[in-house]
């Protein structure tokens, strides 16, 4: 039987991935001064604008427009951070989940990421032209069998010819085989440069499968940047890839998926299961409370704005992935 599997990623320059990196940096700025600030920030920019909304409910006032200029360059900001509802801090404050969700973790033995290997392909392939054009910039890789049977690459400042050399040079040592004759298409519709902010509008959140595992793994649903970690939806969601990671190792499996689902304001899951090469099982040895995982995984550092680049998986930094 024959399989294709296409994932893409986007630069750190991405409209997409500038907000989500803001949303990310003000959290962490917020978590250096006051750990247990509860902190869900949205962002959404274009066009030499940008505006911060969301609520806060903090003991520190971090100044946040330099954070912001820093990322996004010279933009006019408009920031409107209102107070945690004290009808959702009610259900956390006594531990519980502050949502209700449904968080999907993924492991699987194709690559050293523990990923799919469409997706490290891309990612990596991102990456490579992203050292040579820091600008905003896609890639996709299609596998066939295990076999890269076409790639795309569109980045903001580049030259066709040397945008070809640099993806097919990436390709030569990726150390996955580029069927001969396969397409490239590089800069498919003209060599650009306006991007970025410049060119489109972006938004906290847009991004949720190249964050998490690609196209043909399920997510929950739940944006990551901008959410301290009371919030399930991301360290639930840490929590489930640390658990799969686990069951992989210890298991010797192929696959694993994790499956977390809260109710607001309970502390333990409705659902804790991993399915290991399609057999599933109760979830066993782990404390699943939001503040258990929030200890586990010492989620109220400031470390959210690197997760933010090239997606929250498959990084040995992170301290979900060990």
């Amino acid at each position: 039987m024959t399989f294709y599997r296409t994932a893409e990623s986007v630069s750190p320059k991405h409209p997409d991935k500038l907000c989500d990196q803001i949303s990310d940096a003000i959290l962490d700025a917020y978590l250096r001064e006051d750990p247990d600030a509860r902190v869900a920030v949205e962002t959404v920019g274009g066009h030499g604008k940008i505006f911060i909304t969301g609520e806060v409910s903090s003991n520190s006032h971090p100044a946040l427009e330099p954070i912001v200029k820093r990322i996004a360059g010279d933009i006019e900001l408009e920031i409107h951070l209102a107070k945690q509802s004290s009808e959702i801090a009610r259900g956390v404050d006594t531990g519980g989940a502050g949502d209700q969700g449904i968080m999907v973790g993924y492991a699987c033995n194709e690559t050293p990421e523990f990923l799919p290997l469409e997706v490290v392909l891309a990612r990596s392939l991102n990456q490579y032209l992203y050292e040579k054009w820091p600008f905003d910039g896609k890639t996709q890789v299609t596998l066939k069998d295990g076999e890269i049977v076409a790639a795309v690459a569109s980045f903001q400042n580049s030259a066709h010819d040397e945008l070809l050399a640099a993806v097919k040079e990436w390709a030569a040592g990726c150390g996955t085989r580029l069927v001969p004759d396969s397409p490239i298409h590089v800069n498919p519709t003209g060599d650009w440069h306006q991007g970025g902010f410049d060119a489109d509008a972006g938004l906290t959140g847009r991004k949720l499968v190249v964050d998490n595992y690609g196209p043909r793994i399920p997510i929950g649903g739940g944006c990551f940047s901008g959410k301290d970690p009371s919030k399930v939806d991301r360290s639930a969601a840490y929590m489930a890839r640390k658990i799969a990671l686990d069951y992989l190792k210890k298991r010797g499996a192929s696959e694993v998926f994790c499956h977390l689902a809260y109710a607001i304001g309970y502390d333990q899951p409705l659902e804790a299961t991993v399915t290991i090469d399609g057999v599933q099982v109760q979830v066993e040895g782990y404390d699943l409370s939001p503040n258990g995982i929030i200890q586990t995984l010492d989620l109220k550092r400031p470390v959210y704005e690197q997760t933010a680049r090239y997606g929250h998986f498959g990084h040995r930094d992170f301290a979900w992935e060990s």
